[in-house]
């Protein structure tokens, strides 16, 4: 008996244990990250696509503060993980420069990037948003999350760029000299080039501001956030070559970056947006020129009046002549005018494509010679054009079939056919082009449904996830309670056993002593 109560206390002891490791995994986790990892971590999240699910709090599938969670743990809901803040303090008296602040409003939280931009899981119908703090209205505190450590002095790395804290905060617009390298933070606070050490901090004497350091040395690139004399000189130069409409203020915002991206792209540089050395061919006298709404049109007027000029070289007599080898072969049924009409330059395409040439209606060498002294030339027959049907009818019938395999489309049904039927002021029907418009109806539909079926759902696969613990939990308590019934019932069929035998052997014993008291 003292063996079968050790054993249930040990049994017990065990299932505690694994409810513990299985639910406490969805209520507690080690409280542990960084300001800028929880920030990549959010933007992560946005970029992936991640959906929301209510309650969720696993990469993939999370709520507002399933995001934080699912990264430092800490706390669950958003009035917690406030009330346990470090510090706090108001949206509308401004946000620190401090990557993977907390935000926080009436029911909902939110991760602050930097630069005015937030990450949050805001709903069903939008899933993991990111914007700037203006345009989702309605945050009322940004706070530090007790989970996360925020670098107060010192460098940090956030989505591949560097930047200094001093104070609690990154510097902006202005230059450190760290162990006798000297590094320039633009208006985002990113540093002009990667720290040899990560654990330096900026010598004394050495906080002044980029207007006091600026006659010392000056950057060496220019990006977004980057103003002064040398972004209005790109700007300008920009503007000649046609890339930049914008205002000439020295600021490098967002279009003077598309404006530079631009440039870089006409120029086959490296695009990213950044005014560094390649500023040389920028102000070279070889700079390309941005390419206007003109300038494309005269391109393709050039290019298509080029080989009309070609062809109407031809004297009226060589092209009687094309005229007339054409009607030979079945592709012109006009007059020999000796004139380079569109019936003619129709006919020399139908031509060229029948005859493996490109089909450009000009007569050049190559037509020429097929046309006149080439002994395989195909003439438009009969059977050329059922070929031609026969090929259409089957590539139309192959995207047919391969719609109905994707599954069945549902159309409206018609009742007055004639009424779907358009006609041109010359009462001529449009009734040959249904083929085409059921062609690109197939595609379309098979499209369709080849995406429909690859989708999906999301929350479901979320829901999956989230209860697999719980599903293993559950297998584990019916595992350990069967080995509980087992035991007991071992043990009970042992007790009746010994039991029977010691009633039997009492019954024979009064039996014997019945029989003895007879006798005597």
């Amino acid at each position: 008996m003292h063996r079968i109560k050790k054993l249930t206390a040990i049994i017990l002891s065990i299932l505690t244990l694994s409810s513990v490791c299985v639910f406490g995994a969805t209520t507690s986790a080690s409280a542990s990250g960084t300001g800028a990892g929880l920030a990549e971590y959010a933007l992560n999240a946005y970029y992936s696509g991640w959906s929301y699910v209510y309650g969720g709090a696993t990469p993939g599938a999370v709520d507002c503060s399933g995001l934080i969670y699912s990264y430092c743990g800490g706390e669950r809901c958003g009035d917690p993980q406030l009330n346990t803040a470090t510090e706090t303090g108001s949206v509308s008296a401004g946000v620190p420069r401090v990557h993977g602040l907390g935000l926080w409003r009436p029911g909902h939280v939110g991760v602050y990037i930097a630069d005015g931009m937030e990450v949050d899981a805001r709903g069903d119908e939008y899933g993991v948003c990111y914007e700037s703090i203006s345009s989702y209205n309605g945050w009322t505190y940004w706070f530090k999350l007790a989970a996360v450590s925020y670098v107060t002095n010192g460098w940090e790395k956030f989505n591949g760029d560097y930047y200094y804290y001093e104070n609690g905060q990154y510097i902006v617009d202005t230059s450190r000299t760290i162990d006798g390298t000297t590094y320039y933070f633009d208006s985002k606070g990113r540093s002009s080039q990667t720290p040899s050490d990560m654990s330096s901090t900026a010598s004394s004497g050495s906080s002044s501001n980029s207007s006091n350091s600026s006659s010392d040395s000056k950057p060496t690139s220019w990006r977004n956030g980057s103003s002064g004399d040398e972004v209005k000189k790109i700007q300008n130069r920009l503007t000649e070559l046609g890339f930049y409409t914008g205002a000439v203020d020295g600021n490098f915002g967002d279009g003077t970056e598309q404006a530079y991206r631009a440039f870089q792209q006409a120029a086959g540089l490296t695009v990213d947006g950044i005014a560094g050395s390649d500023r040389e061919v920028l102000y070279s006298d070889d700079a390309p020129h941005a390419k206007t709404e003109e300038t494309t049109n005269a391109q393709e007027t050039e290019e298509t009046t080029e080989p009309v000029e070609e062809t109407e070289g031809l004297d009226e007599e060589m092209i009687a002549s094309i005229q007339n080898r054409l009607k030979e072969l079945g592709y012109y049924n006009g007059e020999e005018t000796g004139k380079l009409d569109d019936a003619t330059t129709e006919a020399i395409k139908a031509f060229q494509t029948a005859n493996d040439v490109d089909a450009t209606g000009v007569v050049d060498d190559e037509t020429h010679y097929r046309l006149f002294y080439y002994e395989g030339v195909v003439s438009y027959t009969e059977e050329t054009t059922d070929a031609t049907e026969d090929a259409t009818e089957a590539e139309t019938a192959t995207v047919n079939s391969e719609a109905l395999e994707a599954g069945p489309v549902q159309l409206p049904e018609v009742t007055n056919v004639s009424g779907y039927i358009i006609s041109n002021e010359q009462n001529q029907s449009y009734a040959d082009k249904a083929s085409e418009v059921a062609e690109t109806t197939n595609m379309v539909t098979k499209r369709a449904l080849s995406k429909s079926s690859t989708v999906v759902t999301s929350a479901a696969t979320a829901e999956v996830k989230k209860t697999a613990s719980i599903w293993l939990w559950f297998v584990l308590v019916a595992v350990i309670l069967g080995a509980l019934s087992l035991i007991f019932f071992i043990r009970d069929r042992k007790t009746n056993t010994r039991y029977a035998r010691y009633a039997a052997k009492k019954k024979k014993s009064l039996a014997k002593a019945a029989n003895s008291s007879a006798r005597w």
